[in-house]
């Protein structure tokens, strides 16, 4: 089958004839890619950010953020069948530790990563666990979703975490509306009765935002912190998701949220440089946001079986994969690129 490798860093990607992967296990399943996103992470790993932390040995596949239909199963899977459309959880985990067991399984102590320290879906098959796998519905194809479970599934988890502490009446300010932030308006706009104010420097994003859910939008000009906090009374946000995390984000972000709020950060790229004396004094909360759990993403296809989470997508053939690597690299990609076998 073809796969698009990682060969080394810095180095650009590879397309490779491999063999299709086998089930092995009596709970693998190998799904036949229908759609597989192509993320900002990506080219992260490409950059070697990730080489000490993921440990992975090169070279192999890349992506992990996936859809498609099951093409076989092992002996003890009973949660879906040969035929069926999925998108993948982009954590294979084990089930038995605390966090899995918690309902945690972001954090499981045995998980593998397809994509990021195993092989990934820029592929024609992949394989994984009966546990990643959440069927979708009818209504929904694997090219128009797979970019949700990782960008989707990340955007979900911190829109709920902000959903669950705000309230009719609070505002909730959302930096970026790219690929990430375009998901989590709409996923607030639907569990949430918040006033959303986002904030993005392109012009197009902001309409976009205005467009699927956002109360009101604001062009970065420098001016973005005096402008949401002219719109709060001078008080800022009951909560501040960033999903940019670099290039100033988070100092703004810090200066948009009020006094006891809450700062989710999202994306990342740079440090938060914060006096704790202004932590302690002002009570606000800096959360870090992960992938969500596999309940999440059950939550979050939910949602899209209802139009009410939609994914603005590019498509790409796999075989114009450096062509995708290229525009989102380029910032030509508006919503999320997604390559299709």
């Amino acid at each position: 089958m073809k796969a698009v490798r990682v060969t080394g860093y810095h180095e650009k990607l590879q397309m490779d004839d491999v063999p299709v992967p086998e089930v092995t296990g009596p709970h693998d399943v190998v799904v036949r890619i229908g759609g597989a996103g192509v993320c900002r992470t990506d080219l992260h790993i490409l950059e070697g950010q990730w080489a000490e932390k993921s440990g992975v040995a090169l070279p192999y596949t890349i992506g992990h953020e996936n859809a498609g239909w099951v093409h076989a199963v092992g002996s003890a899977v009973t949660n879906v069948a040969e035929g069926d459309k999925v998108i993948l959880h982009p954590l294979a985990t084990c089930g038995l530790c605390r966090a899995c067991r918690a309902g945690d399984d972001v954090h499981c102590e045995n998980s593998a990563f397809p994509g990021i320290d195993s092989d990934g879906g820029y592929a024609e098959y992949l394989k994984t666990s009966a546990r990643s796998c959440v069927k979708i519905d009818d209504s929904l194809e694997p090219a128009g979703v797979a970019a949700l479970a990782d960008a989707g599934l990340t955007a979900y988890h911190a829109a709920a975490k902000a959903a669950a502490r705000l309230r009719a009446g609070d505002r909730c300010v959302i930096i970026g509306a790219g690929g990430l932030g375009h998901i989590g308006i709409q996923v607030l706009d639907a569990i949430s009765p918040a006033e959303l104010i986002v904030v993005d420097r392109n012009a197009d994003a902001v309409k976009l935002a205005l467009s699927i859910g956002a109360d009101s939008g604001i062009v970065a000009d420098g001016s973005q912190v005096d402008q949401v906090l002219e719109a709060t009374g001078g008080k800022g946000a009951e909560v501040v998701i960033d999903f940019v995390g670099e290039g100033g984000s988070t100092a703004q972000g810090l200066a948009m949220t009020r006094r006891a709020g809450d700062y989710l950060v999202v994306g990342y790229g740079e440090n938060v440089d914060v006096p704790t004396i202004d932590l302690i004094s002002a009570e606000i909360n800096i959360l870090g946001n992960l992938v969500g759990s596999y309940n999440d993403l059950v939550e979050l296809m939910a949602l899209a079986a209802r139009q009410k989470v939609v994914l603005h997508t590019q498509r790409y053939a796999l075989d114009d994969f450096q062509s995708a690597i290229d525009d989102l690299d380029g910032g030509r990609v508006r919503g999320r690129a997604i390559l299709v076998p």
